[in-house]
């Protein structure tokens, strides 16, 4: 199966009119922090795009900077056990968005995704996120994410440790 690219990523942005910038970076930025420090960015402003399987079902969860899910809570509103919910594998990623994980934009997928996004991603105005190829992010402000997502705003991140 071919993956989709930042080009294709590009036409979604451009036929969907949506106020969104690909960064073509000088390599790969695998981690958060290696991408906020290429960006000269917080950690915060790095969303990360992640594919669930909720009881078979694919699920995009956005969430930012180096916060986890909290797979209780992410099972809780689904109404399911937390053996039901779990991260796809890197496969099923790509065969549900066309993207390889580590490249994943929040949209432009091969099918459209119930979108969940953590309040703390909301409460920033300029974000980055995957930009459709591993050398590549995405910059766009937080009320552009919902609009192009009709995501929910629901908290999933866990709990920091102290």
């Amino acid at each position: 199966m071919t993956s989709f690219s930042s080009a294709d990523l590009q036409t979604f942005i451009e036929a969907n009119r949506i106020a969104a910038t690909i960064l073509p970076m000088d390599g790969h930025t695998p981690t958060v922090s290696d991408a906020a420090r290429e960006l000269g960015v917080e950690t915060d402003q790095i969303i990360k795009s992640l594919v669930f399987m909720a009881d078979g079902d694919p699920l995009l969860v956005i969430n930012n900077g180096l916060a986890r899910v909290d797979r209780k809570k992410l099972a809780a509103l689904l109404g399911l056990g937390r053996k039901k919910v779990k991260f796809a594998t890197a496969d099923q990623a790509l065969e549900i968005t066309g993207f390889v994980v580590g490249s994943m934009p929040p949209f432009g997928h091969r099918q459209r995704l119930r979108t969940l996004v953590d309040p703390a991603v909301t409460a920033l105005d300029t974000l980055y996120g995957g930009g459709g190829n591993i050398d590549a992010m995405m910059r766009l402000t937080s009320r552009e994410l919902i609009r192009v997502t009709a995501a929910e705003v629901v908290a999933l991140a866990e709990a920091p440790t102290p």
